[in-house]
């Protein structure tokens, strides 16, 4: 029985590709994936070389406690300082480096209605929740349920 040239030429070409693609993976594949997991273990080097930007809540609690102890007993509590007031390393090494306030944009983010976020987290749909007023006029962002 004679295997038909069709059948052939779908195996060579199913072989072709396994093999080629074997062969990039064999090459292409860093030494140290795997290592951890699904990761590439020389990935940790090379990002602890890279320059800090973040300052962390530590270095927030050392001038700001206070506003430090109110997010900790409110709804934001997880939330890191420098989620909503950005990048805050220059502003700990250089206090006259002002850091950015919170804008609309940055509550929606979390807020805004979406089938995807969990039920317990509070959810609004902007268009309808506030007409042209901002976010801090109503709440208070280190203590969201206050009415300032």
């Amino acid at each position: 029985m004679r295997i038909p040239p069709q059948i052939f030429r779908l195996v060579l070409l199913t072989v072709g590709i396994v093999t080629s693609y074997s062969a990039a993976r064999y090459f292409l594949t860093p030494p140290s994936f795997g290592q951890y997991g699904w990761f590439r273990g020389d990935a940790l080097h090379l990002l602890q070389d890279r320059p800090r930007k973040y300052a962390g809540r530590k270095a927030c609690d050392e001038c700001h406690s206070e506003q430090v102890q109110k997010l900790a007993k409110a709804e934001h509590k997880t939330v890191s300082c420098e989620s909503c007031h950005g990048v805050g390393l220059a502003h700990v090494d250089d206090p006259g480096v002002t850091l950015g306030r919170p804008t609309d944009g940055l509550c929606t983010r979390c807020h805004e209605r979406d089938v995807a976020r969990p039920v317990w987290l509070h959810q609004i749909n902007p268009k309808n929740h506030y007409n042209g007023q901002h976010c801090v006029e109503c709440h208070v962002p280190h203590q969201p349920n206050e009415v300032p």
